[in-house]
C-alpha cells in the first residue's frame, strides 16, 4: 500500500542544503576521483575558471594552485581584479549572483550562471576567501556552506590584487575519494594550451605554454605527425590539426578558456567545415568523413559571448543555432590554409586515400567475417545474454539515463568461471562472455584482426560496436578474472585490446575489472570474505587463531550462491581508465610488444622482494 501522501511531505531546502542533498545537479556525480570528470575535479574546475576569465579579460598573468592529493584539500590564488569588496560574501554564497551577467566586465566568461563557486562553497567542510583591491581586502569564512566570519581592512604593502580561495571537499558529502595528481596536473595542462601567455604554478611545478595549441597538438601527436599540423586562427576561433597511423580520432575542444571535454557545437562545425574544405579543395574526388578523421588529432577554440552549455559542468556547448554559420567559417578558413600550404596538403590527401583503400579492403574482411559466422550460427556461442540491454538513444523518464543504464556484461576465462558467474547472475542485467583461455595479443595488430579472429569478432559481435559506439548493448563492459598470473595476463590482453581499438569506450567510464575476494576466513560461528591483505588480518582477529582460512585463486572455486553477493548491487569494481597520456601507444608497446630484454630489465629493476618470501 502506498504511502499517504500530504502538505507536511512538500519540503523547501534552502540552496546550500540543497546542493548536498544533490550535489549531481551542480559539479556532476561525486565518484571516487578515478575518472576525470568526477566532481572533485570539478570543484577544482569552479573556482579556477574565474581566474581563467580575469586572464581573458587580460587582468593577471599568473595563478597559483595548491592541491593536498591525500584530503583534497585546495587553495587558488588569481592576480586579476579581484572580487568587488563589498559583494564578497554574496559572490561566494548567494546563488545566481555575479558579475558576468551580460556584463562588459567579462566579454568571454565561461562561467555564466552565478552558480559554481557557490556550490563549491556549500560541498566543502570549510570555505575561505579572501579579496584584495586598491591596498584594501575583505575575506569571509564559511563551514558546510554556511557563514561564519567576515573581515575587512588594509592590505599589507607587499600583497598584490587579486582573489585568493581555500576550500576542503566534505567528506560526509562526497564521502570516499582520492585525488589524482595526473587528473589534475591534466586539468592545469589544458588551461595553459588555450591561454597561451598564462603561468599556473601547481604545487610549486610551473606549467606554462608560449605557443598554446601548438603546444597541445606537439606534446600529443609528439613524433606520429606524418605532416606539419595546419594551424589557422581568427578573432572567434582557433583549430589546428594534423594525423597520425593511430586508429580513430582525438579532439581538445575549448570555449572562452576552459576545456569542454564532451565538444559540442564548436567540435561539430569543426569536422563537416573539415569534410566541405577538402572536397572543396580537390573538386575531382569525393572523400568520405570517417576516411578524413580516422587517425585525425585536432584542437578547437572558441571565443563566443554568451556561451550555451548542456549543464552546470560546462563540459559540452550547445548552440545549434550558431553551427550553420560557424561551419561556414571554419570551412573558408580551413580551404584558405589548405591552399597555402599545397604541399603538406598533398601529405594529407595521401593519407586519406590511403586511409579509404584499407576501409574498403576492411569492409571486403568484414562482409566475409558476418557470411562465416551466418552460415554456421545466428547467435554467438559463448554469450548467455542478459533480457535487459543499453538503449543510449532512449532516456528513461524515471532515472534520467538513458534506458538499460545498469546493465553489464561479464568477460570471463573459461567455462568454469563463466559457469559460477552464469549461475549467480542477474539474467534481466546481467550476461557472461565466455573467453576460450587467453585472447590474442593485439599490440602492433591492424583492424583486420578483429574480424579474422573469430573470439574478438564475437565479441564485437556481442557489444555491437562494429559500426558505432552508440549502439552499444551494455552500460558495463567488466573484466572478471581468476586472482592469479594467468587472470591477471588475460586483464592486459583485454585493456590492450579495448585500449587500441575502442579507447573510447574506456574514455566514457564504460569498461572495469571485478575484484572478487582473495580469501575466507572462517570459525563455527562466522565468515568473513576478505578482498585485501589487510581484511584477511583483521578477519583471522576477529576469527581466532584456530579459524579456517581458504585462498581463492579460480572464480570456479566459489559457488554460484556465496558468488551472488560479489557481482549485486555492492560489488566491487575498479575502473580501467585511460588519462589522455601522451605516451599510451608507447605505453602499450612497452608492456604488450616485443620488447622482452627491455622489459625484463624493467621488471627486475623494479621488484620488490618480501624477506617472509625466502
Amino acid at each position: 500500500m502506498a504511502k499517504a501522501y500530504g502538505e507536511k511531505d512538500i519540503v523547501t531546502l534552502d540552496p546550500v542544503a540543497h546542493i548536498r542533498m544533490r550535489p549531481g545537479m551542480y559539479v556532476g556525480e561525486p565518484g571516487t576521483g578515478a575518472m576525470y570528470h568526477d566532481c572533485i575535479y570539478i570543484l577544482l574546475k569552479e573556482v579556477i575558471d574565474n581566474s581563467i576569465d580575469e586572464f581573458v579579460m587580460g587582468e593577471g598573468k599568473r595563478i597559483d594552485v595548491s592541491v593536498d592529493y591525500a584530503t583534497g584539500e585546495t587553495s587558488v590564488r588569481d592576480y586579476g581584479r579581484g572580487i568587488p569588496l563589498g559583494k564578497v560574501v554574496e559572490c561566494v554564497s548567494e546563488m545566481n549572483t555575479g558579475g558576468k551577467f551580460d556584463s562588459d566586465a567579462f566579454q568571454f566568461s565561461a562561467g555564466m550562471n552565478g552558480v559554481g563557486t557557490k556550490a563549491v562553497n556549500a560541498l566543502s567542510e570549510f570555505f575561505e576567501v579572501r579579496s584584495v583591491r586598491d591596498g584594501e581586502f575583505s575575506e569571509a569564512k564559511f563551514v558546510e556552506g554556511r557563514f561564519k566570519s567576515k573581515k575587512r581592512g588594509k592590505a599589507t604593502s607587499s600583497e598584490q590584487r587579486g582573489t585568493f580561495i581555500r576550500y576542503k571537499p566534505d567528506v560526509k558529502v562526497l564521502k570516499n575519494f582520492k585525488v589524482r595528481e595526473d587528473h589534475v596536473l591534466r586539468r592545469m595542462k589544458m588551461y595553459c594550451y588555450v591561454n597561451a601567455g598564462l603561468t599556473i604554478t601547481l604545487n610549486g611545478q610551473e606549467i606554462r605554454s608560449s605557443k598554446g595549441l601548438e603546444d597541445l597538438i606537439a606534446d600529443e601527436a609528439q613524433f606520429e605527425k606524418l605532416y606539419r599540423p595546419f594551424h589557422l586562427k581568427t578573432k572567434d576561433f582557433e583549430i589546428i590539426f594534423t594525423h597520425t597511423n593511430r586508429f580513430g580520432e582525438e579532439y581538445y575542444s575549448f570555449v572562452n578558456g576552459q576545456y569542454t571535454t564532451d565538444g559540442g557545437t564548436h567540435l561539430t562545425a569543426f569536422k563537416e567545415a573539415l569534410t566541405k574544405a577538402l572536397n572543396e579543395y580537390d573538386t575531382k574526388k569525393k572523400f568520405d568523413g570517417d576516411d578524413i578523421r580516422d587517425g585525425l588529432v585536432g584542437a578547437v577554440s572558441l571565443r563566443i559571448m554568451n556561451p550555451v552549455f548542456e549543464g552546470q559542468t560546462k563540459i559540452k556547448l550547445v548552440m545549434n543555432d550558431i553551427r550553420a554559420d560557424l561551419v561556414q567559417q571554419m570551412k573558408k578558413e580551413i580551404l584558405a590554409t589548405l591552399h597555402r600550404s599545397p604541399s603538406e596538403t598533398e601529405k594529407l590527401i595521401s593519407k586519406i586515400e590511403e586511409t579509404g583503400k584499407i576501409r574498403s579492403q576492411l569492409n571486403t574482411i568484414k562482409k566475409q567475417a558476418r557470411e562465416r559466422t551466418q552460415a554456421v550460427s545466428v547467435r554467438v556461442p559463448q554469450l548467455k545474454d542478459s533480457k535487459n540491454h543499453l538503449r543510449l538513444d532512449k532516456i528513461s523518464k524515471k532515472t534520467g539515463k538513458p534506458e538499460g543504464s545498469d546493465t553489464m556484461i561479464f568477460l570471463t576465462e573459461g567455462k568454469s568461471a563463466g559457469g559460477t558467474l552464469g549461475n549467480a547472475r542477474d539474467a534481466l542485467n546481467q550476461a557472461v562472455f565466455f573467453l576460450r583461455g587467453k585472447p590474442l595479443n593485439t599490440c602492433g595488430l591492424n583492424k583486420d584482426v578483429l574480424y579474422k579472429n573469430e573470439e574478438f569478432f564475437n565479441l564485437i559481435k556481442t557489444l555491437d560496436v562494429d559500426e558505432s559506439l552508440e549502439r552499444l548493448r551494455y552500460g558495463k563492459i567488466i573484466f572478471a578474472t581468476d586472482a592469479d598470473v594467468d587472470g591477471l595476463h588475460i586483464r592486459m590482453l583485454l585493456s590492450t585490446f579495448f585500449m587500441r581499438f575502442y579507447r573510447q569506450l574506456i574514455i566514457d567510464g564504460r569498461v572495469f575489472i571485478l575484484e572478487t575476494p582473495l580469501y575466507r576466513v572462517r570459525n563455527k560461528k562466522e565468515q568473513h570474505y576478505c578482498f585485501t591483505e589487510e581484511e584477511r588480518e583483521k578477519a583471522i582477529r576477529a576469527c581466532g587463531p584456530r579459524c579456517e582460512i581458504t585462498r581463492f585463486k579460480g572464480l570456479g572455486e566459489l559457488n554460484a550462491k556465496e558468488f551472488k553477493d560479489f557481482i549485486g548491487p555492492d560489488m566491487r569494481l575498479t575502473p580501467v581508465t585511460c588519462t589522455d597520456d601522451t605516451d599510451v601507444e608507447k605505453t602499450i608497446k612497452f608492456y604488450m610488444g616485443a620488447n622482452t630484454p627491455e622489459r625484463k630489465n624493467y621488471i627486475m629493476d623494479s621488484l620488490v622482494c618480501d624477506a617472509s618470501d625466502f
